[in-house]
């Protein structure tokens, strides 16, 4: 066995056929499943090819002797020059007694020679087994292996770097690919989804794999979504004043659906007007929805706008809201050029359109819609899967980071512009910053609490289903500075169908990427970042400051409210909960919030009575002590 970090060596002794320590469900007799953990690269286990040839699925099962904590599985395929039975797709499950089994990864692994691990959420185990499904070059269906291993837990030593450049967890597994997701309010749940199978979204409709992962225990729960009729990959998504998560369109191109987070329970909303793919959706000031573009599905081109009222369950097509003016000049055509809109609700029912064409332009829904152009985004090209987010909303402040002139391939950008944008129809200002450390496509960005935005994933060269030239360093923006700060690298490549939320506790989740099938590319787990204001000096954890009484949980715009914490001269901002999808999240926008102290640790804030600036929904509430977040409460805001 190769240990990776600190690993558990088991030794093998035949026995009756079998071998203390693994046991396999099929083996050649010169291969027996003891060459796998015998701590020698140069001899392999093998299942029976001779003289009779035992079909896939193969099992093999680790026995660790007594309980063990770990948090990890490695695998090094045969070393002997051939790649005949190197694992592809595979199961992975742990158990005290061999009796009841707990899956913690279901994931497909690249056919080559390397070292493969598997981290999982650390548990006391005595029995790991594995399933071998698919051989990971199709040349027969043969399974080997030169060494299997576990990982154990790391001892807690702080570390100086960790305040410089943050902290990743141990990977997740899941039991899909991630492509789309959002935090639920009433729990800090994050719920992801997929397609019509968990890791591939050709050929399939009227279902959805959904994943929810719970980070108060580690756990991750999978249920199949089918009472909706919709397949809702490659969607338009927002989070609606009540929380709710709407999603429309993608491989069932007409539909819509809604997630009830305080239910827990999915509804079918009134189909679109138009058919889309690939489009972007934003909350409006008044409450409604709006969408526009999507190209890749339904009939091509002429996505233009429409609007969803909630309360009417009903959409509306916008012939003043044409899609034409912010079509990108994608290699591909109009499939393309539609896609992915940077949207932002802002004053008056107004929507900003900053991206990722090269023009932006103010969109009205009032009506049957309006458009006026909004300038260029300095001198940045078209930006397909690039980011925007808007750090500041009380100024009106947007950070561009990133993207490629076409979808795929094309070569990225590291360009970053920060937009300021006024009343509703005026020409925005676009102020060209110093560049990322790295050109992104397909990257994800976050707003953090302390005003930053922490920017992860993506590649050098943006081509589909590929993790070519992926950036595994991630960067902070300061926008105080205007610089980006490399900070940790991520174990998993994070580049097309990935997504990033931020979560109650400060801290980034990212998952996904792939979503090909039986490919290498597909990546079903997810990491935690914990950025560097969750740390000391010395790399130990931060106290954080705790808010432990609010006036209300519920408000409209403009009112005042009070809160209590015991840190001394706290900063506050509220976020609002996102959404991700194919690097787009028209939810989350920071609000920076000035405090009034009274007495006994109270302080008065008065919201700003503008619902363009605060969209109604969920927002986390936010108490900063000398840069380190609480964890958020949690407050809705409604339209005056």
């Amino acid at each position: 066995m190769f240990p990776v970090g600190n690993a558990l060596a088991l030794t093998a002794a035949p026995l009756a056929g079998t071998y203390t320590g693994i046991t396999a469900d099929t083996f050649q007799s010169t291969n027996p499943p003891g060459n796998a953990i015998d701590q020698n690269s140069s001899s392999f286990w093998h299942s029976e090819y001779s003289p009779v040839l035992t079909p896939l699925p193969h099992q093999a099962t680790l026995d660790l002797g007594s309980s063990q904590t770990i948090n990890g599985f490695t695998y090094l395929p045969r070393q002997d020059g051939l790649e005949n039975g190197n694992i592809g797709r595979y199961g992975l499950e742990v158990s005290t007694d061999k009796v009841t089994w707990t899956v913690v990864s279901n994931a497909t692994w690249l056919d080559d020679q390397s070292t493969k691990v598997v981290g999982f959420p650390t548990r006391a185990v005595r029995y790991v087994r594995i399933t071998a499904f698919t051989e990971a070059g199709n040349r027969g269906p043969w399974t080997s292996a030169a060494e299997f291993g576990v990982t154990l837990p790391s001892p807690v030593n702080p570390t100086t770097a960790n305040k410089i450049i943050g902290q990743w967890s141990p990977v997740i597994p899941f039991p899909i690919v991630a492509a789309a997701g959002f935090v639920e309010h009433h729990t800090g749940k994050i719920l992801t989804f997929s397609a019509f199978e968990p890791n591939q979204y050709v050929g399939g409709s009227g279902n959805t794999y959904t994943a929810i992962y719970d980070p108060s225990t580690g756990s991750v729960s999978e249920v199949d979504i089918t009472n909706t009729g919709h397949d809702m990959f490659c969607p338009g998504m927002n989070l609606d004043a009540d929380g709710r998560a709407i999603v429309t369109g993608g491989s069932d191109a007409i539909k819509t659906s809604a997630f009830r987070p305080s239910v827990g329970d999915w509804l079918t909303l009134a189909p679109m007007q138009i058919q889309r793919g690939y489009q972007a959706s934003t909350l409006c000031s008044d409450g409604r929805t709006f969408t526009i573009g999507g190209s890749w599905n339904g009939p091509l081109g002429g996505k233009n706008g429409e609007i969803y009222n909630g309360a009417a369950n009903t959409w509306t097509k916008l012939p003043g809201c044409p899609v034409a003016p912010m079509l990108t000049n994608d290699q591909q055509g109009i499939f393309r050029q539609d896609n992915h809109g940077w949207l932002f609700g802002w004053k008056n029912g107004y929507v900003f359109q900053a991206g990722p064409s090269s023009a932006m332009n103010w969109y009205g829904t009032s009506g049957t819609g309006s458009q006026s152009a909004a300038g260029k985004r300095g001198t940045d090209p078209d930006s397909m899967n690039g980011n925007a987010v808007m750090y500041d909303a009380l100024n009106g402040k947007i950070l561009t980071v990133g993207g490629s002139p076409s979808y795929g391939p094309s070569t990225a950008t590291a360009n970053a512009h920060i937009i300021t944008i006024g009343a509703p129809n005026t020409t925005p200002t676009v102020q060209s910053i110093n560049p990322m450390w790295y050109a992104r496509a397909f990257a994800n960005s976050v707003v953090l609490p302390d005003g930053q935005v922490f920017i992860t994933g993506g590649q050098l060269q943006a081509m589909p289903f590929t993790d070519t030239t992926a950036v595994f360093i991630s960067e902070i923006w300061n926008p105080v500075t205007t610089n980006f700060v490399r900070t940790a690298s991520h174990a998993v490549p994070r580049t097309y169908h990935s997504i990033a939320l931020l979560m109650l506790d400060g801290k980034v989740f990212t998952a996904g990427g792939g979503m090909c099938g039986d490919c290498s590319t597909n990546h079903e787990d997810a990491q935690i970042y914990s950025p560097p204001y969750l740390f000391n000096a010395d790399g130990s954890l931060a106290t954080r400051p705790v808010i432990s009484a609010v006036s209300s949980t519920k408000f409209a715009v403009g009112s005042t409210f009070t809160a209590t914490t015991s840190a001394a001269s706290p900063s506050w901002c509220m976020i609002r909960y996102g959404s991700a999808t194919h690097t787009v999240d028209t939810d989350q926008r920071r609000i920076p919030l000035t405090a009034t102290k009274n007495s006994g640790g109270t302080y008065t804030f008065t919201l700003p009575g503008d619902s363009g600036i605060v969209l109604p929904g969920y927002y986390m509430l936010f108490a900063l002590s000398n840069g380190t977040p609480s964890v958020a409460t949690t407050l809705q805001i409604t339209v005056a």
